[in-house]
Protein backbone atom coordinates (compact mmCIF):
# COMPACT_ATOMS: atom_id res chain seq x y z
CA UNK A 1 0.00 0.00 0.00
CA UNK A 2 3.07 2.06 0.64
CA UNK A 3 4.16 2.34 -3.08
CA UNK A 4 0.31 2.60 -4.03
CA UNK A 5 0.31 6.11 -1.94
CA UNK A 6 3.78 7.03 -3.54
CA UNK A 7 2.36 6.62 -7.37
CA UNK A 8 -0.40 8.47 -6.34
CA UNK A 9 1.37 11.50 -4.92
CA UNK A 10 3.36 11.69 -8.20
CA UNK A 11 0.68 11.34 -10.27
CA UNK A 12 -1.26 13.86 -8.45
CA UNK A 13 1.31 16.12 -9.47
CA UNK A 14 0.66 15.57 -13.50
CA UNK A 15 -3.07 16.83 -12.86
CA UNK A 16 -1.97 20.35 -12.88
CA UNK A 17 -2.11 21.42 -16.77
CA UNK A 18 1.33 23.90 -15.88
CA UNK A 19 3.33 21.24 -14.43
CA UNK A 20 2.04 18.25 -16.78
CA UNK A 21 3.01 21.20 -19.76
CA UNK A 22 6.43 21.32 -17.98
CA UNK A 23 7.31 17.39 -17.73
CA UNK A 24 5.69 17.50 -21.71
CA UNK A 25 8.26 20.07 -22.80
CA UNK A 26 11.18 18.11 -20.73
CA UNK A 27 10.33 14.83 -22.34
CA UNK A 28 12.63 16.88 -25.59
CA UNK A 29 15.47 18.46 -23.34
CA UNK A 30 16.59 20.28 -19.96
CA UNK A 31 15.18 23.96 -19.57
CA UNK A 32 15.92 26.80 -17.64
CA UNK A 33 13.76 28.45 -15.38
CA UNK A 34 13.64 31.71 -17.34
CA UNK A 35 12.34 29.66 -20.16
CA UNK A 36 9.74 28.37 -18.70
CA UNK A 37 8.58 31.92 -16.92
CA UNK A 38 8.75 33.42 -20.60
CA UNK A 39 6.78 30.34 -21.97
CA UNK A 40 4.24 30.31 -19.09
CA UNK A 41 3.83 34.01 -18.72
CA UNK A 42 4.30 33.54 -14.90
CA UNK A 43 6.86 35.12 -12.40
CA UNK A 44 10.06 33.46 -11.71
CA UNK A 45 9.01 32.54 -7.95
CA UNK A 46 5.42 30.67 -9.18
CA UNK A 47 7.25 28.57 -11.63
CA UNK A 48 9.64 27.69 -8.92
CA UNK A 49 7.29 26.66 -6.76
CA UNK A 50 5.77 24.28 -9.51
CA UNK A 51 9.31 22.42 -10.12
CA UNK A 52 10.26 22.15 -6.41
CA UNK A 53 6.89 20.09 -6.14
CA UNK A 54 8.12 18.30 -9.04
CA UNK A 55 11.80 18.05 -7.76
CA UNK A 56 10.78 16.80 -4.19
CA UNK A 57 9.06 13.86 -5.53
CA UNK A 58 12.08 13.00 -7.44
CA UNK A 59 10.29 13.62 -11.12
CA UNK A 60 12.91 16.39 -12.26
CA UNK A 61 16.04 16.73 -11.89
CA UNK A 62 18.08 20.06 -11.18
CA UNK A 63 21.11 21.49 -12.21
CA UNK A 64 22.72 24.70 -11.53
CA UNK A 65 24.99 26.40 -13.74
CA UNK A 66 26.36 29.86 -12.82
CA UNK A 67 23.03 31.52 -11.64
CA UNK A 68 20.81 29.53 -13.33
CA UNK A 69 19.08 26.44 -12.65
CA UNK A 70 17.92 23.46 -15.52
CA UNK A 71 15.52 21.14 -15.00
CA UNK A 72 15.39 17.63 -16.96
CA UNK A 73 13.25 14.76 -16.67
CA UNK A 74 14.11 12.34 -13.61
CA UNK A 75 11.17 9.44 -15.10
CA UNK A 76 13.06 6.51 -16.03
CA UNK A 77 12.32 4.36 -12.95
CA UNK A 78 8.64 5.87 -13.23
CA UNK A 79 7.09 3.80 -16.29
CA UNK A 80 3.42 5.15 -14.88
CA UNK A 81 4.62 8.70 -15.77
CA UNK A 82 6.22 7.81 -18.64
CA UNK A 83 2.81 5.94 -20.03
CA UNK A 84 1.30 9.65 -19.46
CA UNK A 85 3.85 11.52 -21.14
CA UNK A 86 3.73 9.24 -24.41
CA UNK A 87 0.45 10.60 -24.65
CA UNK A 88 1.31 13.99 -24.54
CA UNK A 89 2.01 15.75 -28.12
CA UNK A 90 5.92 17.17 -29.25
CA UNK A 91 7.71 20.01 -27.16
CA UNK A 92 7.24 21.35 -30.69
CA UNK A 93 3.29 21.09 -30.68
CA UNK A 94 2.48 22.34 -27.21
CA UNK A 95 4.65 25.59 -28.35
CA UNK A 96 2.97 26.03 -30.93
CA UNK A 97 -0.46 25.68 -29.42
CA UNK A 98 0.75 28.33 -26.85
CA UNK A 99 2.32 30.77 -29.79
CA UNK A 100 5.84 30.52 -28.43
CA UNK A 101 9.35 30.52 -29.53
CA UNK A 102 11.92 29.99 -26.80
CA UNK A 103 14.24 33.00 -26.07
CA UNK A 104 16.37 32.33 -23.35
CA UNK A 105 18.52 34.81 -21.92
CA UNK A 106 20.30 32.67 -20.01
CA UNK A 107 22.13 31.02 -22.44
Amino acid sequence: MEQMSEIAEKLKLLGDKTRLTMLTLLKQKEWCVCEFVDIFDMSQPAISQHLRKLKSQGIVNEARRGQWVYYSLNVDDKPYIQAVLNEMPSAQEVLSSMNKEVNCACD
